[in-house]
């Protein structure tokens, strides 16, 4: 069970989001970029802090502005992809991977590295550096190392939006095998349809900070799910 309920000014744009999924799955994070999307998930992950709100997930209050919790995010067990990737450059593959999941507890790691290397079919990377992988493989690669963590909660910031077409195909089938192998639920961030079509189960749309809709993906393609333009003012 995930509960989202934050609110937080910036500047002259107010984020507010009630976001409740009691299922696994994909739930997308959809809307023109600016709409707020990023500042949702950067909230859920406690790298930025709400004005007010609650944020819980199976059960652990990870932020509650009347209880003055606000967990640091090593201690909220939330994978995060970046839209870079942001592998260490001086680092393996393979101890890329591990860095994560040796700073979880034993007890509370579920996916191994075989498993993870499996089902994101990078074995033939693990001996390599950062710099000698394309971009495709390097989102895979920061997918595998948040997997490792055996988060709650799997948060992806727009992972595709730096990938030419090629490398996109490349990876999207790797997100779309998580959410059909793992029970993990996933918040994806996107502003490109397609990507919501092929991955999500529920669609969140937002614009200018605020949730605008909600619902089944192909209900709301149906009304025309394409985002408006961008407005000025708006946060990322």
């Amino acid at each position: 069970m995930i509960e989202v309920n934050v609110r937080k000014r910036q500047g002259n744009f107010t984020v507010e989001a009630t976001i409740s999924r009691r299922e696994a799955g994909v739930t997308a994070l959809f809307g023109p970029s600016g709409a707020g999307k990023t500042s949702v998930v950067n909230m859920i992950a406690g790298l930025s802090r709400p004005d007010e709100g609650r944020v819980r997930v199976n059960g652990s209050v990870l932020f509650d502005s009347r209880q003055r919790i606000n967990l640091p995010p090593e201690r909220r067990r939330i994978g995060y992809v970046f839209q870079d990737g942001r592998l260490l450059p001086h680092l393996s593959v393979r101890a890329n991977l591990t860095y994560g999941m040796c700073r979880t507890p034993r007890g509370k790691r579920y996916l191994t590295m075989d498993q993870v290397v499996a089902l994101l079919g990078i074995e033939r990377l693990l001996n390599r550096r950062p710099y000698h992988l394309s971009g495709g493989e390097k989102q895979r690669v920061a997918i595998g190392r948040a997997l490792l963590t055996s988060p709650a909660l799997l948060l992806m910031d727009e992972p595709l939006a730096s990938l030419d077409e090629g490398r996109k195909a490349e990876v999207l089938p790797f997100i779309q095998r998580l959410s059909r192998t793992l029970s993990i639920p996933i918040f994806y961030v996107s502003h490109a349809s397609d990507e919501i079509l092929a991955l999500a189960d529920h669609v969140v749309v937002l614009d200018q900070g605020q949730v605008v809709a909600e619902g089944e993906p192909s209900r709301l393609m149906a009304g025309g799910l394409d985002p408006p333009e961008n407005r000025s003012g708006a946060a990322h």
